[in-house]
């Protein structure tokens, strides 16, 4: 998906005034990605919550393909599970209190380093 995300929690979304406390929150998004180019937004003002440095204001994935994310772990598996490269999935996110629904053309995994 070409993206960096945390999961979402009650004082995350307390910080942004959301009712979801759920999903997970993108804080970076990487340029000329599969998100990038599904107009997926990531975090643009640093904060500290629970005594961690986050990027928020971004994005918020709470479901993809209509089955609901609830954290990074649900996320990887079932990108993981259910999905191939090249693959569109519909990716469910909260923008500024507002739920939508964009396709996203998934790309290939980086190896890991």
């Amino acid at each position: 998906m070409g993206i960096g995300v945390v999961d979402n929690s009650y004082d995350i979304a307390a910080q942004e005034g959301l009712t979801v406390t759920y999903g997970v929150l993108v804080e970076q998004v990487v340029s000329g990605g599969p998100a990038d180019k599904a107009g997926i937004k990531a975090g643009t003002t640093q904060v500290t919550v629970d005594g961690n440095q986050l990027l928020v204001g971004g994005d918020i994935i709470i479901a993809i393909n209509g089955n609901r994310i609830v954290d990074e772990d649900a996320l990887s598996t079932y990108l993981v599970e259910n999905t191939l490269p090249n693959q569109t999935i519909n990716v469910t996110i909260v923008r500024n209190g507002q739920t939508m629904t964009v396709p996203l053309v998934l790309g290939t995994r980086p190896s890991p380093s």
